[in-house]
Parts: structure tokens; C-alpha cells; sequence
């Protein structure tokens, strides 16, 4: 399908062109073919880039989740004084949570980016057709599917580096059902748009770029 990018490029997301080659000899193509299964270039690939551009828009979500609420905090705490901004930026700095930040980043290279890019597949393969009833019906699965695994993963995955396993149970009934649903109104609309225009390839990246405004509220509902 050309609208998934058969051909095209989308933002540097090309899939590279395979070409049949004729051989002399048809035994040695026979064995070049089962090489090529063996390594795994008809089987599965870890998505690198997508891994790579969910965890850097995950790194950037966390980042101004950070930054804003230490520029709050330090802001009221200082008050009356022409040298606000000169005083809250190195303090802001230095309380900096790295390992937050490693968090979400690791999250987004290991499990969003390749989990979200293999859905993604699986839904153009069961519904290859760009028809408006596919479309809506992919929206729907990503919401009551995919949305549900993201939320209740990352949360997994932030309290198991917390060491806070055993107080999971209680995010969930806590965070998870209105999480959900203010996504909701967020990743709808933005789901509509990218099973409609964007290609395949480039459906974890726009995801991820949706992404910097949802982690900014997903890292600031994590850390509370």
C-alpha cells in the first residue's frame, strides 16, 4: 500500500527497496534465501529507530514535566526579588531527577517504541485497507487496547525501579481509570489523524511527538 509508505519517505522513514536478483547458479540462491531467514531479515527486527525516537520524546515529555513544576516550586518559594530567574535556574538544575528520567527513557526504547510499532503492524495487516470503517475501527482498538497496556505498563514499570511493587495495586485503582479517560480525549483525535495520513514507518514517531504533551502529564501523574 503506497499510503503506508510503500515507496514514499515520511520525515526520513524509508523502507528499504528489495530487489530479485538472478543468479548463475539456483542452489546458491536457495541457500542465500534460508541465510537470509536464519539472520532474521523475514522475521522479526528490533525497530531501532522508533525505539530510539520513543525514548528521546519520552526523555523530552519528562523533562519540561520536571523543569516546569521545579520552576514552579522554586518561584513561589522566591519572591520579591529582581534576581528570580538568576536564583531558580541553578537550583532547578541541581534537583534534577535523573533517575526518573533514565525511567521514562528506558521505558520509551524498550517498551513503548517496539510494543506500539508492532501493534501498529498487526492493525494494517488485520485491516489493510484504508476505508473510513477501518480507520474508526483501528481508533477504537487503540484506544481499548493499546491505551489500557501503555498505562498500566509504564506504571509497572515506574514502581518496579522504585522498588514500590507491592504498591501498584493501589496506583492502579488510584491513577489508572482517570488516566485513561482524560487520555482519551487527547489520543483520539490524534489516532484519527495518524491512521489516516501517516505511513506505517512514521506512525511511532508522530505518536511520540503527541507524546512530549501527554508524558508531560503521565510523569507529573507517575511521580505523585
Amino acid at each position: 500500500m503506497e499510503a503506508l509508505g510503500g515507496n514514499g519517505a515520511f520525515w526520513g522513514w524509508k523502507l528499504p527497496e528489495i530487489r530479485n536478483t538472478k543468479r548463475p547458479f539456483p542452489s546458491k540462491s536457495k541457500s542465500s534465501d534460508s541465510s537470509a531467514e536464519s539472520t532474521g531479515s523475514r522475521g522479526y527486527r528490533f525497530p531501532l529507530k522508533q525505539a530510539v525516537t520513543a525514548s528521546s520524546l519520552a526523555l523530552t515529555g519528562d523533562t519540561i514535566a520536571q523543569l516546569s513544576s521545579h520552576w514552579r516550586k522554586r518561584k513561589d518559594s522566591i519572591s520579591g526579588s529582581s534576581d528570580t530567574s538568576k536564583d531558580i535556574m541553578p537550583s532547578i538544575i541541581s534537583d534534577h531527577d535523573w533517575l526518573r528520567a533514565l525511567r521514562m527513557t528506558s521505558y520509551g526504547f524498550l517498551l513503548y517504541g517496539p510494543g506500539s510499532y508492532a501493534w501498529y503492524k498487526y492493525l494494517d495487516h488485520c485491516l489493510p485497507h484504508q476505508t473510513p470503517q477501518n480507520i474508526m475501527l483501528k481508533v477504537l482498538l487503540n484506544q481499548i487496547v493499546l491505551g489500557p497496556c501503555v498505562i498500566g505498563v509504564v506504571f509497572a514499570w515506574n514502581n518496579l525501579w522504585l522498588g514500590k511493587l507491592s504498591e501498584l495495586p493501589d496506583k492502579y485503582q488510584k491513577d489508572a481509570l482517570p488516566t485513561l479517560f482524560y487520555g482519551f480525549r487527547f489520543w483520539i483525535p490524534v489516532s484519527l489523524l495518524n491512521f489516516w495520513v501517516v505511513p506505517l514507518q512514521a506512525r511511532v514517531a508522530f505518536m511520540s511527538v503527541g507524546s512530549i504533551f501527554w508524558n508531560f502529564y503521565l510523569s507529573s501523574t507517575m511521580s505523585q
